[in-house]
């Protein structure tokens, strides 16, 4: 069953005082490209995290951001108040000189380099294990909205290889009335314009053979019925990263098409091949998002 590389997953969840968010978002992409925001509190498990993330979503552009809600007595900083007294000294002086209104001082303290100063706390162990719990929670959170969506996209591609079944199923129908009406036209041209009298039926006959065979469009129809076959094979494997080898076979898809709307020279199989290129360029469009 396919599953799709758009998705969504949210959890939130309190280990002792500190309750966390984590919002985890998921774009198409070729390899994992992962936008991490988080305190910096869990900087030493970085690492970890992103080994996590990368385990349980695989391929995507993938933006992670984890916020923290403080309750109870932590503390997400500290105030370095022998700083704030050694700076207030000085700014208060030149207040009274410069008769500055001195009421938002506080406020501009609070701002000067490594006054406010991040937690030096970090998780312990046990709380690690807690956390990335957490974290695989909303991972799989995420990965039930891209099953959801895998179903809508493997129903349409599913339609759309059957499309083109159909078409080179009329293709092959009409192929034997094409050589038919190839040998006819070329026949006819030759009297109109040589005269049947002027030219050697048995060397006409091993030319004519010779160019319905370079016309033949059987193998390609065969190798197009195949390929689509594998495709829908793919589909139902238990896998959940097929996104890349679908779209390999719908590469060799396109191939069997092209070549045999080269070698048609019929309209009507011309007007069959545009149809199939149309289905075609739909899947491509579609397998992008798959995972």
């Amino acid at each position: 069953m396919l599953k799709s590389m758009t998705g969504f997953g949210r959890t939130e969840q309190a280990i002792g005082d500190k309750t966390f968010l984590i919002d985890i978002k998921s774009l198409n992409g070729k390899q994992f490209e992962l936008q991490l925001k988080m305190p910096s509190f869990l900087k030493p498990f970085e690492f970890e995290i992103r080994k996590v993330l990368s385990q349980g979503l695989g391929r995507g552009t993938i933006e992670c951001i984890i916020s923290l809600k403080q309750t109870g007595s932590s503390k997400p900083f500290t105030i370095n108040t022998q700083l704030v007294k050694a700076y207030y000294e000085p700014l208060s002086e030149l207040s009274k000189e410069l008769s500055l209104d001195a009421s938002n001082i506080l406020s501009s303290l609070l701002k000067l380099p490594e006054v406010i100063m991040p937690t030096g706390d970090t998780l312990t162990a046990e709380e690690w294990q807690q956390f990335a719990q957490i974290l695989r929670a909303a991972i799989e959170d995420l990965n039930n909205h891209r099953a959801d969506e895998g179903r809508s996209l493997q129903q349409d591609l599913l339609l759309r290889i059957e499309n083109i079944v159909k078409s080179q199923q009329e293709v092959s129908l009409l192929e034997p009335r094409r050589q038919q009406k190839t040998r006819e036209g070329l026949l006819k041209i030759l009297h109109e314009q040589v005269g049947k009298e002027n030219y050697d039926a048995n060397r006409l006959e091993q030319e004519l053979i010779y160019y319905i065979e370079k016309m033949d469009i059987s193998e390609e129809l065969v190798r197009l019925k195949n390929h689509c076959d594998y495709f829908k094979t793919i589909i139902e494997e238990d896998n959940e990263e097929n996104g890349k080898k679908l779209s390999f076979v719908l590469q060799e898809i396109g191939r069997e098409i092209n070549t045999t709307g080269a070698k048609a020279y019929d309209s009507a199989i011309q007007k069959l091949v545009v149809i199939m290129k149309d289905e075609l360029e739909k899947a491509k469009e579609q397998v992008l998002n798959v995972l």
